[in-house]
């Protein structure tokens, strides 16, 4: 009589949480937190309180901001319920009942602004890149400025760059993980603008998890991105660019800029391969 046989031992991939990796890769909602909180303060003289994730996903951001203050309150908006519930269960429950009660999750859609008014919304990850035509866009800025105080600020962060046209593949080991994250974009169409993206993971036994995330978008322009808020009805839109610094590393042949993590106001910069800025619109 043969022996039973062991059942094959799990990979890392089939093993791992998308949701855990892509936290841990892409997002550092205590960086963007300070950018709010500073902004915030030096533009209207006090401290924001109350703050509405659009494409809020996880939450995960929603629940760091709630727990800088025991008063802060936060709402969370996103279509994909799947996501939604992830989140409720891995970070807004998981962080405590006091933190859980001053968090409010909807099902929905940012173009249906919930009623209650907040200090800052945010729209993070290029989220809102989903909306490819200016109407589109413009709706959604509209809907957002609704949902603002009469001092209330639009957060936005936007990439940009000569590689964001580009069809590549960059990877970054994750610090102090056991996985490799790939930001893959595969196909940039010049006429529209149109870019299509996926996030693979790969991990130490060779495994991998191909098309984790999925992204349709459109490649806006900062010009472009103001001249909506504007038309929206937004007073004054400001740039922050980050603060970039040459490395300490000798056996460069050229010295090479690092980012600092800071980022000002700017109104004129030199292009870069690749950037990331933060566009701030005040109500």
């Amino acid at each position: 009589m043969s022996k039973p046989q062991k059942a094959p031992t799990p990979t890392l991939a089939e093993q791992a949480d998308r949701f855990v990796l892509y936290q841990k890769a892409v997002q550092s909602p205590e960086s963007d937190i300070e950018f709010y909180d500073q902004t915030y303060r030096q533009l209207r003289g006090k401290k924001p309180m109350v703050l509405r994730e659009d494409f809020c996903g996880t939450a995960l951001l929603s629940v760091e901001w709630c727990k800088t203050d025991p008063e802060r309150r936060a709402i969370g908006v996103d279509l994909c319920e799947e996501t939604l519930d992830w989140g409720r269960e891995h970070n807004v429950m998981f962080a405590g009942a006091d933190t859980a009660d001053r968090v409010t999750l909807i099902h929905g859609n940012v173009l249906d602004a919930p009623q209650e008014k907040v200090d800052v919304t945010c729209a993070m990850n290029f989220s809102y890149c989903c909306f490819k035509t200016r109407d589109q866009l413009r709706g959604y800025f509209e809907n957002a400025r609704r949902g603002l105080k009469d001092d209330g600020l639009l957060v936005l962060d936007l990439i940009g760059g000569t590689e964001t046209m580009d069809a590549l593949e960059e990877e970054r080991e994750v610090d102090d993980e056991d996985f490799t994250y790939i930001w893959d974009q595969d196909r940039f169409n010049p006429i529209t603008h149109e870019m299509s993206c996926f996030i693979h993971f790969a991990f130490e036994d060779d495994s991998r998890i191909d098309r984790a995330f999925s992204y349709d978008w459109r490649v806006w322009g900062i010009p472009e991105i103001r001249e909506l808020l504007e038309e929206a009805g937004f007073s004054k839109v400001r740039v922050y660019w980050e603060e970039f610094e040459d490395s300490d590393d000798d056996d460069d042949e050229e010295d090479e800029l690092e980012g600092t993590g800071e980022y000002y106001e700017q109104t004129e910069v030199e292009n870069q391969e690749s950037w990331i800025c933060y566009i701030v619109a005040e109500a």
